[in-house]
């Protein structure tokens, strides 16, 4: 129940601290082209939580917390009174509407939500640096600490947490991380009794390793054993602020790299789409990070900033980058499309992105095996 609570609160957090980052992006920038923004909300559904700002803009939680939005003034040439009726908007009105801005000014207000993102990434990341520091090379072999678990290995399963220390496997003593490597790859399958340290406590755990195929030193195919964890006991070494910045930027553009590389390889069929993960799976993630400490779960916030801002960059309709598209074919034309082509490209974006989380939530339920649970149930 505690791990739970800890996998439902982090989510929470992660979320909430991601979509406002967002959204403040396109706030700030409608504020200072001069947009009315009537709504500032973090959630959907019932408001919890709210109040009204001197500029009349109602800053809101919501119940749900999954998302947000930024209702700006003005979507249209004509203004609906809270009876449904529409009337012509006064001179004062169109100059504080979104719709009426020139067409660079509404760019800017869409292209700053991602832009934010791409920004409090950096910036997380250089913190990061700057705090935690840089992990340095071993001087010998890497000791029997573990570094990292993989969300949803046999390691993350059977409780492991960063920076256990293992003492012992099946009995036998173990101190450098490559004697961990070698029991674990003989053992593919089969229940391992292992001994770990935790904060100067002795915690046993049963872990049973994920059996895969490799390549043995005489290249035949055979089955080993996997855990999931990373080599730990990295010596940290803290960044001065302008190394720290630099290099916030430099992971920053290294990470987006990294996912236009997956997402290419889905393209091409190099990567499987099994692995593309969802709300649960992110949840899940956020709470092994939190778990395994402070310095995971503020490295998870920087890399989900940085997927949140270049997913909406995406040229599909619903998201900001398929506003940005439109406004190139209204920078190509000289006028917008018409209401009847954008009607039927939110329509396709919506669909689109429904199916992709639909997709997604079911590959998550298979990666947590949630149907074997439901069919133990039964049987």
């Amino acid at each position: 129940m505690e791990s739970l609570t800890i996998i439902i609160l982090a989510f929470i957090v992660a979320i909430v601290i991601l979509v406002f980052v967002h959204e403040y992006g396109h706030y700030w920038v409608a504020r200072r082209n001069g947009v009315r923004v009537e709504v500032f909300a973090v959630g959907f559904g019932p408001e919890i939580k709210g109040w009204t700002d001197k500029n009349d803009t109602r800053w809101k939680i919501c119940a749900f917390p999954l998302g947000g939005y930024v209702k700006m003034f003005g979507e249209g040439d004509t203004h609906v009174e809270e009876d449904g009726t529409e009337r012509e908007m006064t001179p004062e009105e169109k100059a504080v509407s979104f719709h009426n801005k020139r067409l660079g000014q509404r760019a800017a207000i869409v292209f700053a939500g991602p832009a934010v993102n791409y920004i409090f990434a950096a910036i997380v990341f250089a913190i990061f640096f700057a705090t935690a520091g840089v992990p340095q090379p071993f001087e010998g072999p890497p000791p029997s600490i573990v570094g990292g678990v993989i969300p949803g290995s046999a390691a993350a399963e059977a409780g492991f947490r960063t920076d256990d220390k293992i003492i012992e496997i099946n009995g036998k003593k173990v101190t450098l991380f490559s004697e961990i490597f070698d029991a674990v790859r003989a053992s593919p399958s089969k229940p391992m009794a292992i001994r770990v340290e935790r904060g100067g406590q002795i915690i046993n755990l049963t872990a049973i390793p994920e059996a895969i195929t490799a390549k043995d030193d005489q290249g035949n195919t055979v089955e080993v054993g996997r855990l999931g964890v990373g080599a730990g006991g990295n010596r940290y070494e803290r960044q001065d602020p302008l190394t720290s910045a630099w290099m916030g930027v430099q992971q920053t553009v290294f990470m987006t790299g990294r996912i236009l590389e997956f997402v290419g390889g889905l393209v091409v069929g190099e990567q499987s789409a099994k692995d593309l993960g969802g709300p649960l799976r992110i949840a899940q993630i956020s709470g092994h990070a939190a778990q395994n400490g402070w310095r995971d779960f503020v490295w998870l916030l920087a890399v989900l900033s940085v997927n949140l801002g270049l997913i909406n960059l995406f040229p599909i309709p619903m998201l900001d980058g398929g506003h940005l598209a439109f406004y190139a074919v209204e920078a190509v034309r000289g006028r917008p499309l018409g209401p009847r082509a954008q009607e039927y490209g939110f329509r396709f974006g919506l669909v689109l992105v429904l199916c992709l989380f639909l997709f997604v939530t079911w590959n998550d339920l298979v990666q947590l095996k949630f149907f074997e649970f439901i069919t133990g149930l039964f049987t």
